[in-house]
């Protein structure tokens, strides 16, 4: 029978102990035993961001927590810059048009990080710009964005920084307080190994200003309803009861392990991928300076198709990566994420999976040199 390993950048594998809390009973949430649940995981949610902010919880994918974000901070008409690097950055401005903010968009080549100076002088250029939207960890490329760097020119200025960590959250170091993060985006399914439906959003005071004087109409969405709620340890609407009280047991996780500890075995696993590809005689898509620790971007051998390397990976092998998004990527890469429930085994059966797929296709290299890469790395 075969086996589905999920070496994708979200949803990621879930691993057993939590299967179990999915697979519990339901109860009902407006329970003393509930408000419990509710408690640890903002408590734990705050731990994790590194903030003493408000955080609140919402039943969507992360896609609906970055909504929140627009409708809650800005009115039609008004200005916010978009720092687009990629497919996700690009939703920003997207979801921006759609409520009938104005976007300026500072574009940042594929593979490469925003220059902090040049945000700089959009923002000097566009005083009455209200947020700054970035993208932490843009998965389409494989690239980290500098926040530290960017909270410090934000910080400055009137504008608001809203950061979409969704994917980053978990896997690679977010100091939201320190750094200057006045709203932070993230969700269930990747860095705390659960399924889709759970998103939160941390919220600073200064961001919660623009919460209390914006005109956009809405409803489920509403910051304004989530305090009022989470005031009272509690949520405005139903929320995704069992992946909450699972959350539970994934933030433990964070808690006894120590974030340090946990980003660093991401970054373990990063580089054991990265000298993988490179034994293979393969190059890597983003710039070295700003590789994200979440996945492995890896251009794929001229003349071979990187959709049917990924399709045969995946339908043939049971190993699931992800293909390049876009017309910029698509067919030319492959995505190998190592976040949330992967361990070194995992990614060198993801290896050794594009290794056999590879030399089907042509490919001419030593089999094998990708494996021995990875686990010289990962025995140091």
């Amino acid at each position: 029978m075969k086996k589905n390993l999920l070496l994708t950048p979200g949803p990621t594998q879930i691993p057993p102990y939590l299967c179990a809390e999915l697979g519990k009973p339901i109860i009902h949430h407006r329970t003393p035993q509930f408000q419990q649940a509710i408690k640890e995981v903002i408590d734990g949610l705050k731990f994790v961001m590194q903030t003493k902010n408000d955080v609140f919880l919402f039943a969507s994918s992360g896609t609906g927590a970055m909504e929140a974000s627009v409708c809650n901070l800005l009115s039609a008409g008004d200005k916010a810059i978009c720092v687009e690097g990629g497919k996700f950055g690009e939703r920003w401005t997207e979801i921006c048009k759609a409520y009938g903010v104005m976007p300026v968009v500072i574009k940042v080549a594929w593979g490469k990080d925003v220059n902090p100076q040049e945000l700089k002088k959009v923002l000097d250029a566009n005083k009455d710009a209200k947020v700054v939207f970035i993208t932490h960890c843009e998965t389409s490329t494989g690239v980290t964005t500098n926040v530290k760097a960017v909270g410090e020119i934000v910080k400055d200025t009137n504008a608001v920084l809203v950061v979409d960590s969704i994917s980053g959250l978990g896997v690679v170091d977010l100091k939201t307080d320190e750094w200057h993060a006045d709203v932070v985006v993230s969700a269930s399914h990747k860095g705390f190994m659960l399924p889709p439906g759970v998103s939160f959003v941390s919220v600073s005071p200064k961001a919660y200003k623009l919460v209390e004087a914006c005109k956009t109409p809405r409803y489920y969405f509403d910051f304004r309803k989530a305090k009022k709620a989470i005031e009272k340890i509690d949520t405005p609407f139903t929320p995704a009861i069992g992946i909450i009280i699972a959350l539970q047991e994934s933030i433990k996780r964070f808690k006894t392990e120590g974030l340090d500890p946990i980003f660093n075995y991401y970054a373990k696993l990063a580089k054991g991928a990265r000298a993988a590809a490179k034994a293979l005689g393969l190059t890597l898509f983003p710039d070295e300076s700003c590789m994200s620790n979440a996945l492995t971007t890896i251009n794929v051998p001229a003349g071979i198709d990187g959709e049917k390397v990924m399709k045969i990976m995946r339908d043939t092998y049971g190993v699931s990566v992800a293909g390049g998004q876009g017309d910029e990527l698509k067919g030319k890469v492959i995505r190998m994420a190592h976040m949330g429930c992967v361990d070194e085994y995992d990614v060198l059966t993801g290896i050794s999976c594009l290794e056999k797929v590879l030399k089907e296709l042509g490919y001419q290299f030593t089999l094998g040199s990708g494996v021995a890469a990875a686990q010289k790395v990962f025995n140091e």
